[in-house]
């Protein structure tokens, strides 16, 4: 084994646990690049196998590249990853000509290129109701436990797997205080590397994969700790321990939580710090689904993801093979649904064994108000270290009037590096415009610049999405109406000024949830009969823990705010671990199903959720809608579909036995009568073809509550009719299964020429099990997996 070889991975369990996996872009060339050849599953076990097992597993994979590459040590010298656990396969460096020889092998189910991924508080659990608030006796206001909470002990004992950049363990949110001796049921180990002071406890395990640093940070190859803050981040969401007096710049303050605060958390780190941000490749991501599978995690969250769906294939990608993998062991798996919104879509992470998970907002604001001098008050948002030293106006300026001489005037009022003067801007106040550089970016050219100021205008694309980001500078972004009223202000005056307030943390603000404008949108462009994303979380301005790493100084706060999916995702997981905790012989579609058929379409306004742009969401960016923790441990049926119906279906889309080859350790062959794709047993429905004629559901629920009569309740989409048979299920014991159809039709000729959005409610008066219905006539997708329109 040569000394470029990646270690096998390692995992530790304690307050996090951390697996740290690395692969290196630069390899990719044109000779030589990193593939991933993929075998199926393993029959020797799993977590049960011996080390003479797993060794004879990595043999096979010698001796199969062997074969290929006529030399035993050839093979030996070019194998960068076995995976010997429950995925079955290998990552080598191979040439094109190679690879197309072993993916024509029988044994070999795929040969894929190892492409890369990106990355995708105090107050979101509480809003919603996690925490509720009581008056006493005495009059005082407290927070007790929600339902969910109490009946979960806090998640207690269940473990949560993150597959991320890693976990800075010296974080207050992965203390072990109040913890008790490690579960039995964990089998990893902790990567505990006291040199570089990784260590774990009994809330936190670590772990980490290196495949070859040529491209990444040294500082951030072969230990599981965090240099990048995502990872950290995302895992103090699911399952950080509780932390009071947390805030950031004195804004945004209250006790620091995950939403299972007792659980286990384990770190895998997949993720890298590289030239050009952050990267996560398949061979690291499929190490860490082993790694986790075989240590014993209940849930995990993956907040990562791929936007480019280009001759996609489930069985040529490494999250949706992990994930398969993960499910069929018992593992809840949440993703994040990706940032490219609010492009319809751009959804990610589509697999229908994954709960999918788009990005919405919280009731808690940070106000920074700005004062113009023509009398006018605009509400934006932002975070900076020292306020304006007085309270009073100062001369203010359009970016784009203070531009160097070469510089133009559309980089200029972006505030892009090197374009502003100086001489210019010294002393005021600019007003720059989003787009194309990093929001704190603007802030940090107009201190270079010797600004005083800026505010922040979103550009009609960004609306009213606003971001609670810490800036150089005192800031205020605005939304795009009042940007607009800046510029005008700035253009119609001949000597602008500007008074730029210090942030004011606020709550209870409506409407609130709305989705976030970057969530990407359905619908699922790989397999449009499975309606993307399953629901939506908060994921704007979350509050949680970060790395402390990093050469400024001034900017390490071991507390931050980011936004994203990403964040929306570790959301769905601490849910998951309390649902888990709750029902610890739930599969993780039942569990699945319980999160999507209680969530909730309206905010807390009554009215439907809107999105970032004010224009009425749709379950495209939102699914079954936004999450309620307290109903699913209580959601009365469920929909619950067994590992080899989620190979039926892709038998249904196309898929054949030879392409799934190993899937199932004892083989898998499609049905000589295969089943149609609308009757795989998902929590919704949808129909991106109507024009073709009507269709016809079978679905099956299982009561996970008293006996009961449920009746249907259906919301038809505009100009669709929709019929339930039958109408009514009778269940006399939990448990119990029973089967109907939903047939769908149009009510006239070009009906459904958009999107058209219903639902469908089973009821027994105390339980409300919603599922979404999407319909069009005909969704056009180009050979790219792009949408083309409707027709």
């Amino acid at each position: 084994m040569t000394t470029n070889r990646r270690p096998p991975p390692l995992a530790f369990l304690c307050l996090v646990s951390v697996l740290c996996l690395l692969s290196s872009p630069s390899l990719a060339s044109s000779a030589k690049r990193h593939y991933v050849v993929y075998l199926g599953g393993h029959n020797h076990g799993g977590s049960s196998a011996t080390e003479a097992d797993l060794q004879a597993v990595t043999d096979s994979h010698h001796d199969l590249l062997a074969t290929h590459l006529g030399d035993m040590e050839k093979a030996k010298n070019a194998i960068r990853y076995s995976y010997t656990r429950h995925i079955n396969g290998f990552t080598a460096v191979l040439d094109a000509e190679e690879a197309a020889r072993i993916a024509k092998h029988p044994g070999v189910v795929s040969v894929f290129p190892d492409r890369m991924k990106k990355l995708h508080t105090t107050n979101s659990w509480d809003f919603m109701l996690l925490n509720k608030e009581i008056e006493i006796p005495s009059g005082k206001l407290i927070k007790v436990p929600s339902e969910i909470w109490k009946a979960a002990r806090f998640g207690e004992n269940v473990i949560i797997g993150n597959l991320d950049s890693g976990v800075w363990p010296e974080s207050k949110s992965f203390n072990d205080k109040g913890y008790g001796p490690i579960p039995a049921k964990w089998k990893g180990l902790c990567e505990n590397n006291t040199k570089i002071g990784v260590s774990c406890n009994r809330q936190l395990y670590n772990k980490g994969f290196i495949e070859d640093g040529s491209t990444a940070d040294p500082a951030d190859l072969y230990n599981p700790r965090d240099m990048d803050g995502h990872g950290s981040h995302t895992l103090s969401t699911a399952g950080g321990n509780f932390v009071p007096g947390v805030d950031i710049l004195s804004a945004a303050g209250g006790v620091a939580k995950g939403g299972a605060p007792r659980a286990r958390v384990a770190a895998y780190k997949v993720c890298f710090v590289v030239e050009d941000g952050t990267s996560c490749a398949d061979s690291d991501i499929l190490a860490g689904f082993d790694a986790a599978i075989a240590d014993g995690v209940d849930v995990l969250s993956v907040s990562l993801g791929s936007e480019d769906f280009a001759d996609y294939s489930y069985l040529a990608d490494g999250l949706a093979i992990g994930s398969f993998h993960a499910v069929r062991s018992g593992v809840v798996v949440v993703a994040s649904a990706g940032n490219s919104g609010p492009v319809q879509g751009t959804v990610a992470n589509f697999a229908p064994w994954i709960v999918t998970v788009g990005a919405s907002t919280t009731d808690r604001n940070i106000d920074v108000h700005v004062e113009l001098g023509n009398g006018d008050r605009l509400k934006g948002t932002a975070l900076f270290q020292k306020p304006l030293p007085d309270h009073k106006q100062y001369k203010l300026a359009s970016a784009a009037d203070v531009k160097l001489p070469n510089a133009t005037a559309e980089d200029a009022i972006l505030c892009l590096p090197g374009t502003l003067d100086p001489t210019k801007a010294q002393g005021k106040i600019l007003a720059c415009l989003r787009g194309k550089t990093a929001r704190v970016d603007k802030s940090r050219q107009a201190k270079n610049a010797g600004a005083i100021g800026v505010i922040l205008c979103n550009d009609e694309a960004s609306g009213i999405e606003l971001v609670d980001d810490i800036h150089y500078v005192p800031t205020s972004h605005v939304v795009y109406k009042d940007g607009v009223k800046v510029f005008r202000y700035i253009n119609g005056t001949k000597n602008p000024t500007a008074y730029i307030a210090p942030p004011v943390t606020t709550y209870g603000n409506k409407p609130a949830p709305s989705l976030a404008a970057f969530s990407s949108r359905g619908p699922n462009v790989v397999t449009p009969q499975i309606l993307k994303p399953d629901v939506a979380a908060p994921g704007v301005n979350i509050l949680a823990a970060y790395t402390m790493a990093g050469d400024d100084e001034s900017r390490k706060y071991p507390y931050q705010l980011e936004s994203g999916t990403s964040m929306a995702c570790p959301h769905v997981a601490g849910v998951a671990a309390l649902v888990k905790a709750v029902h610890p012989d739930w599969s993780p579609s039942a569990v699945h199903s319980a999160i999507m058929t209680t969530a909730r379409t309206r905010g807390n306004t009554g009215d439907k959720m809107n999105d970032l742009n004010e224009h009425e969401s749709s379950s495209f960016g939102y699914g079954a809608g936004h999450i309620r923790p307290n109903r699913a441990i209580k959601p009365g049926l469920v929909y619950e579909v067994a590992a080899h119906e989620y190979l039926e279906l892709l038998c249904s889309i196309g898929y054949n036995s030879s392409d799934m080859g190993e899937l199932l350790e004892k083989g898998y062959k499609c049905p000589k009568k295969v089943k149609s794709v609308f009757d795989h047993n998902y929590p919704s429905f949808s129909v991106p073809n109507l024009g073709s004629g009507p269709v016809t559901f079978k679905r099956r629920v299982k009561n996970v509550g008293p006996p009961g009569v449920y009746a249907a309740e259906v919301k038809e989409p505009y100009g669709v009719a929709v019929k339930v048979v039958p109408d009514v299920l009778k269940f006399d014991k939990y448990g119990e299964e029973k089967s109907f159809k939903v047939m769908v039709a149009a009510k006239w000729k070009g009906a459904a020429k958009g999107y058209e959005f219903g639902g469908l409610t089973w009821t027994d008066g105390d339980h409300y099990v919603r599922s979404p219905i999407f319909v069009t006539d005909n969704l056009v997708i180009d050979q790219s997996n792009k949408i083309v329109g409707t027709y």
